[in-house]
């Protein structure tokens, strides 16, 4: 029988890489172990913070490196510590132990600019200005990758959601429940946005760890854009949610983020502000990818956005009524 592919994931205590864990735990063709900062009862699981250098006596095939500090509030140097020296740990790991395989979970926020953005693909332009420090420190990991002598690849994901999402969805939804979620009014046509449902991406960085010909950067989406709010305002209905009653147009949504960022700074530097502008963004701005390039290597979404939606809603019932 041909030998298991040993797969180290970093990040498995948070969203990406706990599920990713989860997803394939019983498949016969891979041994996966799991490392995080938080203690986890997950089989293999290995407790390790990486912003010191990684120890281990187990030798994977590949890493995939999908731990990360994903926050749109916090300081440049906590993002650095975390996202940029913690890659550099990967890194080195990888190269003392002659790991020959690096997959690196970046974001499609390297991308963004306070702008609509459509079809954008893997050329478009990076830098030097960024909408927030989370943002810069997956592109300066990106280099510390792309520097590495491992053969790489680099997954960009778009907006992931599904079952055990900590980012992206609760900060909504919360609001939502609170009574304090307003939509943003814009001119023309309402925001259009990609996501990604959570398992069609863990088939992806499967599919990157096990098939040594492909290398190389890929933007990942379920290339099924939405209109934001509208794919918002289906979810609160399905949950029993209020429906937002309030209208704030874009541009003093986008001052009052600034505002309460610049006094969240100097009183309450520790806590996110109830408003960012990079959360007006979410909702004011489009933003759509053209995935050819991973369609073509990569093949299509073994999720449809729709049935990952049901599961998604499906699993958020659960959590309301647990």
């Amino acid at each position: 029988m041909k030998p298991k592919t040993k797969i180290l994931i970093t990040g498995a205590s948070g969203f990406v890489g706990g599920s990713f864990c989860r997803q394939f735990a019983d498949r016969d063709d891979v041994e996966i172990r799991g490392l995080g900062r938080r203690a986890m009862d997950l089989p293999g699981y290995i407790q390790a913070d990486l912003t010191q250098p990684l120890r281990l006596d187990w030798k994977p095939d590949v890493v995939i490196h999908a731990a990360a500090r994903s926050s749109p509030w916090g300081g440049l140097a906590e993002f650095r510590r975390q996202n940029v020296q913690a890659t550099r740990h990967v890194v080195d790991f990888c190269q003392e132990h002659g790991v020959p395989r690096l997959i690196y979970i970046s974001s499609s926020s390297v991308f963004y600019r306070e702008a609509d953005q459509l079809g954008m693909t893997e050329s478009s332009p990076i830098g030097p200005d960024f909408v927030n420090h989370y943002a810069r420190t997956k592109c300066e990991g990106e280099e510390v990758v792309r520097s590495s002598p491992c053969s790489h690849v680099i997954l960009r994901p778009r907006a992931v959601f599904g079952p055990h999402d900590t980012v992206l969805f609760p900060r909504i939804l919360r609001a939502a429940q609170q009574g304090r979620m307003a939509f943003i009014g814009r001119p023309g046509a309402p925001a259009v946005g990609d996501l990604i449902y959570i398992d069609a991406l863990c088939d992806y960085m499967l599919r990157a760890a096990l098939d040594c010909s492909i290398t190389g950067e890929y933007n990942v989406t379920n290339n099924e854009p939405v209109e934001i709010q509208a794919f918002l305002l289906r979810i609160f209905a399905a949950l029993g949610l209020a429906t937002p009653t309030r209208s704030i147009p874009r541009d003093r949504a986008l001052v009052i983020g600034t505002v309460l960022e610049w006094v969240f700074k100097l009183l309450l530097p520790w806590k996110e502000p109830p408003i960012t502008r990079f959360g007006v963004g979410v909702l004011a701005f489009s933003k759509t990818f053209d995935v050819s390039k991973s369609l073509r290597v990569l093949g299509p979404p073994s999720v449809s956005l729709e049935e990952g939606l049901r599961h998604f809603i499906d699993w958020q019932k659960q959590q309301l009524h647990s």
